[in-house]
Order: structure tokens, then sequence, then C-alpha cells
């Protein structure tokens, strides 16, 4: 990377088996594989050393090698199911990168399903926890839309209407709600200590990067649709 002090791992985890979406991480987007939108966006941002596949499937592998990512292991099943969590399919990518003597400060999670993100966007995150040491990670955010704030958001218990957050009825007007923040999966720059003795994705200092480009995340069909819709403007 060009500032000569940091070392930086792009991580793309993919693995075999989506339900919601059969195959979702090698299916064309705008006549690209999904997985192989992750790592170009890694590959373009500039900031990358290198750019690993983490999949446990070898047709998957193959895919990410045709799209420029390194692949020096396949995932282990057991961190592969529908539950997995993700922070130990991170933690377990980077013991594998450091057995081969290579020891990245800071990580980029790019996950598939997010493919509308600007390669601009994760140089400027990367960029701003290298020159800020006491964050340990950024992480993607946009604000959620002032109607669905969690101030005006209402639940049900025993069939009565209630307000979602205790002092919801002390704020009658949107504009005076704090805004609201959802992550949106474009990407997690997090430092390796955070993942690996803080044993955390965000640690105890997480800074916000807000985009406010469209962006679709992939979790079913629908979204699939939407996605090849906005893909016809974005990917030009």
């Amino acid at each position: 990377m060009s500032n000569g002090v940091e070392t930086i791992l792009g991580l793309v985890p993919a693995r075999s088996g989506s339900k919601g979406i059969p195959n979702k991480n090698i299916r064309l987007l705008a006549g690209v594989p999904l997985l192989g939108r992750a790592i170009r966006s890694g590959l373009d941002s500039g900031v990358m050393d290198r750019v690993l596949l983490s999949t446990d499937s070898a047709e998957f592998a193959e895919v990410g090698r045709q799209a420029g990512a390194e692949v020096t292991f396949i995932r282990p099943a057991e961190l592969a199911r529908d539950d997995t969590p993700m922070l130990p399919v991170i933690q377990h990518a980077i013991r594998q990168v450091i057995s081969s003597r290579w020891c990245p400060e800071i990580i980029v999670l790019l996950q598939p399903s997010a493919p509308f993100r600007l390669p601009q966007d994760i140089a400027q995150a990367v960029e701003w926890l290298v020159a800020n040491p006491q964050f340990d990670s950024v992480v993607s955010v946009e604000m959620v839309p002032e109607h669905y704030s969690p101030y005006f958001v209402m639940k049900v218990e025993n069939d009565r209407l209630l307000p979602f957050m205790p002092d919801g009825l002390k704020i009658a007007r949107r504009q005076d709600a704090p805004k609201a923040y959802t992550r949106n999966g474009q990407f997690y720059v997090m430092r390796r200590e955070t993942l690996l003795e803080k044993n955390s994705i965000y640690g105890e200092n997480c800074f916000p990067f807000i985009t406010s480009h469209e962006a679709v995340n992939l979790d079913s069909m629908d979204d699939w649709t939407a996605a090849e819709k906005l893909a016809q403007t974005f990917f030009r």
C-alpha cells in the first residue's frame, strides 16, 4: 500500500449453498459473478496489498482466481454453514495468512451480497483508519429513512400497539428524532488486533462511514430483481 506502513488484506467471503438466491455468490450480475464484483472493488480501490477469497467450494475458488483473487485454502465445512457467524470466518482466514508468514495489519471485509460499493469509498475508509490509530474499525452505514426511525417504529405485545423505544411517544415530530443509521454491508475495515485480540469486528471505537448512493443488499430473489435494474446504470 502507498502509505508504506500498514499492510492491507482484502477478504471476500463466499460460501456455497445459498438458499435465498441459489448459487448467489457466482450468479452473474450485469455479466460478472457476484464474488467477482467484490474482488474487483477491492483491487480497484488501489489500497490492497492482497485480495483473498475464503470459500468452501472448489468451483467458487476457480471463479475467484479468474476474477483476480488469491485462493490459498479451502474453508472447512464447519465454517460454511447457514448459521456460521462472520467473525470466526474472518479469524480463520487471518490465521491461514499468518501461517504463511504474512501478517496484515488491516483487514477489509468485502461481502458479495453488497455489490453496489464504490472503490473510492473503500480507499477513503482504509486511509481514515490508518490515519486514526485510536479507532478499531470503520464500518459502512446508511441513514435510515425518517419514517423508519426507531422512535416511530411500533411493536405489538399482548394485542397492544406500543412504541418500540421506551420514550418513543415523547418525540412527536420526525425532525426532532435523532438520526438513525443501519449497516449496509458494503465494507468493514478492521485492525488485526480488533479481530484476534478483542475478538470483535467492531472493537470499542468504531467509526461510521456514511454512504448515500443507491444500493441493494442481496438476500432474496426480489432483491436480485431490484439489483439487476440498478446495475444497468451503476456499472456503466
